[in-house]
C-alpha cells in the first residue's frame, strides 16, 4: 500500500507542476502532507517535517550565502572576462549559444558545486538568451544536464557516497569511468548543437554587428541603459536558401550615446509564446560600466574565489563555514561602508529567499517520503522486480534503476539505503562492489532536475523559468544522456 501511495504521490506532484495547477513550493509541502494523513501518520507530520528540515537546513544556509557571495563576485565583475569569452564564442548565433551554455556549465562544474555552476551560467548567459529572445528553458535543460554528468567528479558528492557506502576507493569509481562520462558529455553537447539549430531555425539568423566588431562588452548592457536609438541586437528571418541579409545595427555606448550611422534594420518580430522566452526589455544584463565594479580588488577576489574552491575540495570546513566566512570577508572588503552593503544584500535578497524556500518546502516531500516508510518501500519493490536471471547482469540493473530512483529519492538515500543492497544481490552472482558502483553514478544527469535537488531551485529561480516548463523539458534529455553513459560504460567493458 505504501509503494502505491508513494508512487501516486510522486506522480501528482510532477503532474500539477508541469500543469502548472500548483506552485513548485505549495506542491512540496501540501501534497506530502495529504498523502501523510491518507497513509494514517498525519499525527507524525510534525515530526517528518522537522526531521527533512533538520537534514537540510545546512543546505539551506549554504544555498543562501553561496548566492549572497557569488552575486557580490558578479556584481564587482570577477566573471565579467568568462562573459566576454563566451560571447565571443557565441557572436549571435543561437546554436553557438547553445553550445556555449553546455560549455561553460561544463567548465564551472569542475568545482562539484551545482548551486555555484547555475549561478555563473545563468549569469553569464541570460542576457544574451533575453536579448535574442531565445528560450530560457533550452539554456536551463542543457546546464542541467551538463552540470550532472559533471556531478560525478569524486568531490561531486555521488563518487564519495558510492565509495563510503561500498567501501570501495573513490578513484577506483570515477577513473574507469572518465571514457563514459566523456561519452555522455560529447553527447551533451551535440544535443545543445541540435536544440542551438532548432533555435536557430525558429528565429532565424540573427546578427550583433557590434559583437562581431570586436565588441561583445554591449550584449550585457540591456535596452533600458542606452538612449534612444541604442540597439545592441539585430534580428532577420532568413530568405530562402536560410540565408539572411546582413544588418547594420549600430550600438550606442550603452549610455546613451549615438547610434552607429548604419541604418536600423526592422526590428525581429516577437518570439512565439515559448516557454521561457522573455520579453523583458528593460533587462539590464551585466553592464560592463556597472557602479559596483571593483577592477582594483579583481586578482584579490579572484584570491578569495580560488582559495573558496580549494577548502571546498578539500573539505577543510563544512560548506556553509566556508560560503558564509566567504561572503562576510567579500562584502566587508569589496563594500566597506554599509549602505553599499545593505544594498548587495537586499539585492540578491529574492534569489535568497526563492531558494531557501523551496529547499525547507522540500524538506517537507523528503520527509515525509522516509518517515512514512514510502520510500523505503518503493525502492524495495524495484529492487525485488528484477529477475532472477539478471542477477549477472547487476551491475546493469543498477545502471537502470539509478535514473528513476535518483531522481525521486535523494542521493544519501540512494546511495546508502539501495545500492549496497544492489550490491549484496551482485556479489552473489559474482558482480564487484566497484562495478556496481560505477554503474550508480550513470544516473546523475537526470538526477540533476529532480525536485528534491536544491541547486535546480537555484538554477530555475535566477533565470525566471517554471520549475514545471523546466522539468517538462529537461527530464527526457537527461533520461537520454545517463543512458547514453550507461551505454558507454557498457561498450567499454567498464561495468
Amino acid at each position: 500500500m505504501l509503494t502505491i501511495l508513494g508512487f501516486v504521490m510522486i506522480a501528482t506532484f510532477l503532474v500539477l507542476i508541469m500543469m502548472k495547477k500548483m506552485s513548485p513550493m505549495g506542491a512540496l509541502v501540501l501534497i506530502p502532507a495529504l498523502f501523510c494523513v491518507l497513509v494514517g501518520k498525519g499525527a507524525h507530520l510534525g515530526d517528518y517535517v522537522l526531521d527533512g528540515v533538520g537534514d537540510l537546513a545546512p543546505t539551506a544556509a549554504m544555498l543562501m550565502f553561496a548566492i549572497i557571495y557569488f552575486g557580490v563576485m558578479i556584481d564587482v565583475g570577477l566573471f565579467d572576462p568568462i562573459v566576454r569569452l563566451i560571447l565571443r564564442f557565441c557572436k549571435a548565433d543561437p546554436m553557438r549559444v547553445v553550445v556555449g551554455t553546455a560549455i561553460l556549465a561544463a567548465i564551472v562544474s569542475l568545482d562539484g558545486d551545482g548551486s555555484t555552476t547555475f549561478m555563473i551560467t545563468v549569469s553569464a548567459m541570460v542576457p544574451l538568451y533575453r536579448r535574442l529572445k531565445m528560450s530560457l528553458v533550452v539554456m536551463t535543460g542543457v546546464a542541467a544536464t551538463a552540470n550532472g554528468v559533471m556531478n560525478t567528479l569524486p568531490w561531486g558528492g555521488p563518487t564519495a557516497r558510492a565509495a563510503t557506502a561500498l567501501k570501495v576507493d573513490a578513484t577506483d569509481i570515477f577513473v574507469p569511468m572518465i571514457p563514459a562520462l566523456a561519452v555522455g558529455l560529447l553527447f551533451v553537447i551535440a544535443l545543445a548543437y541540435g536544440l542551438g539549430l532548432r533555435e536557430r531555425k525558429r528565429l532565424g539568423v540573427l546578427t550583433l554587428d557590434d559583437v562581431t566588431a570586436g565588441d561583445p562588452e554591449q550584449v550585457l548592457v540591456g535596452a533600458g541603459t542606452g538612449g534612444k536609438g541604442t540597439k545592441a541586437a539585430k534580428a532577420t528571418k532568413g530568405g530562402k536558401g536560410g540565408k539572411a541579409g546582413r544588418t547594420g545595427g549600430g550600438a550606442g555606448s550603452g549610455t546613451g550615446g549615438p547610434a552607429a550611422d548604419a541604418p536600423d534594420a526592422p526590428d525581429a518580430p516577437d518570439a512565439p509564446d515559448v516557454p521561457g522566452v522573455s520579453d523583458d526589455d528593460e533587462f539590464k544584463g551585466l553592464d560592463p560600466h556597472r557602479a559596483t565594479l571593483r577592477p582594483k580588488l579583481y586578482w584579490f577576489n579572484a584570491a578569495l574565489t580560488v582559495a573558496l574552491l580549494t577548502l571546498m575540495i578539500m573539505e577543510t570546513l563544512p560548506i556553509p563555514v566556508l560560503f558564509l566566512l566567504a561572503a562576510a570577508i567579500a562584502l566587508t572588503v569589496n563594500f566597506p561602508h554599509m549602505p553599499d552593503q545593505k544594498a548587495r544584500i537586499a539585492a540578491h535578497a529574492e534569489n535568497v529567499v526563492n531558494v531557501s524556500g523551496m529547499v525547507f518546502a522540500a524538506a517537507v516531500f523528503t520527509g515525509v517520503l522516509t518517515g512514512t516508510g514510502m520510500v523505503e518501500h518503493m525502492a524495495r519493490w524495484l529492487v525485488d522486480g528484477v529477475p532472477e536471471g539478471m542477477g549477472p547482469h547487476m551491475a546493469l540493473v543498477t545502471g537502470v534503476l539509478s535514473l528513476p530512483l535518483t531522481y525521486f529519492m535523494s542521493n544519501d538515500g540512494f546511495y546508502f539505503g539501495i545500492v549496497p543492497i544492489l550490491a549484496e544481490a551482485g556479489a552473489a552472482h559474482g558482480v564487484s562492489a566497484v562495478e556496481i558502483a560505477r554503474a550508480s553514478i550513470a544516473g546523475q544527469a537526470l538526477h540533476m532536475s529532480s525536485p528534491l535537488v536544491p541547486a535546480v531551485y537555484v538554477l530555475v529561480g535566477m533565470a525566471k523559468v517554471e520549475f514545471g516548463d523546466h522539468t517538462r523539458f529537461t527530464v527526457k534529455w537527461a533520461a537520454l544522456t545517463s543512458l547514453v553513459v550507461l551505454a558507454a560504460a557498457l561498450a567499454f567493458g567498464i561495468i
